[in-house]
């Protein structure tokens, strides 16, 4: 008995921020050069009053629409966020309420960012394979806009809000295959939000802010990234990661179809791909339109390219997420 991944849905928000918008509110922004870097030209933002939950709740009904999703076989909701309602209690509980889930149903939350989605399907797997679940539904979702300072030109030119949704159940054929995982926690301060927990709560003096070298303004409220450091991680791991994933798979880089990288940016995308030696043509690029929205990247990539008819029954496709924390993950699996 394996598991498979059956459905994928997804959700974004209404309100879109362009990067004429961005530039009109900057005009200091050179955004034509950063377009040309990054290879974003929009990005869908969370309303005030909406949260990652409520994304993913929506995401979550467009899946129960879907052909041959059956709620009712759900024993299991896994909801993979960093921008969470509340402390407690966990979103996964609310939302198993919300979309009138059984009682039975098995629902919690974990905290991951870029490498979140391969973790998620790790442990799908892992229910599904052990018997523990029949179908698992399996939600990611980030609110990023709301951690990021207005005037800091290197988190909100990249970053977008949304949600997906995937259904992971039984099957007879093979559907997911390998993982790799990794986390080096060496590298947590490139990537982070450092007020706002019980570490350091919010006050007076982690709201005030600066300005950096390079004109971008945060505050310890805010997100902070690292650009370079990320970068020189992701380059050095990544195709490392590829490697050992084709080695345990006992395959060769011409078997996989379409290789499917957390969508962060085009530079790093297109520097990964020559790296790893994989060819152009079955490198996913889905972010022009809705920019790095974290743990859904790569299902929301995924849909689309389903959607367009390119990723079609029978493709092996290899699924990598990588960032903060440092964490990552690689997994096979072929589309039914």
């Amino acid at each position: 008995m394996g598991a498979q991944i059956r459905a994928i849905a997804y959700c974004l928000p209404d309100h879109v921020e362009t990067n004429e918008d961005l530039q009109r509110e900057n005009p200091d922004w050179q955004m034509d050069r950063l377009y040309e870097k990054s290879g974003i030209g929009s990005r869908h933002i969370a309303a005030p009053d909406e949260t990652a939950s409520d994304l993913a709740f929506r995401a979550a009904q467009r899946l129960f629409e879907k052909p041959g999703v059956v709620p009712e076989e759900i024993d299991s909701l896994i909801f993979c966020t960093q921008s969470p309602d509340h402390y407690l209690p966990s979103a996964a509980c609310v939302l198993q309420d919300r979309l009138r889930l059984g009682k039975h149903v098995g629902a919690f939350d974990f905290n991951l960012g870029c490498s979140g989605y391969v973790y998620g399907l790790y442990m799908a797997k892992c229910f599904v394979e052990c018997g523990q679940a029949r179908s698992v539904l399996l939600l990611a979702a980030d609110t990023y806009s709301k951690y990021i300072h207005p005037r800091d030109r290197t988190v909100r030119t990249l970053f977008g809000d949304g949600a997906s949704a995937t259904l992971v159940g039984r099957s007879d054929a093979p559907g997911l295959g390998e993982f790799v995982l990794g986390t080096d926690g060496s590298g947590a301060k490139n990537l982070i939000v450092p007020s706002g927990c019980l570490r350091l709560p919010r006050s007076p003096a982690t709201a005030v802010e600066a300005t950096d070298n390079s004109g971008c303004t945060r505050s310890q409220d805010t997100l902070f990234m690292d650009g370079a450091a990320i970068f020189t991680f992701a380059i050095t791991v990544v195709p490392r990661t590829i490697q050992a994933l084709l080695t345990k798979a006992n395959l060769k880089p011409e078997d996989v179809d379409w290789y499917v990288y957390h969508q962060a940016n085009k530079f790093m995308l297109e520097h990964l791909a020559q790296k790893s030696r994989v060819p152009r043509d079955r490198m996913v690029l889905s972010m022009e339109d809705v920019g790095n929205v974290v743990s859904a990247s790569i299902p929301i990539a995924v849909q689309r390219y389903v959607e367009a008819g390119k990723i079609r029954a029978g493709h092996k496709i290899l699924m990598v997420g990588f960032g903060v924390g440092y964490s990552w993950g690689a997994c096979l699996a072929t589309w039914r």
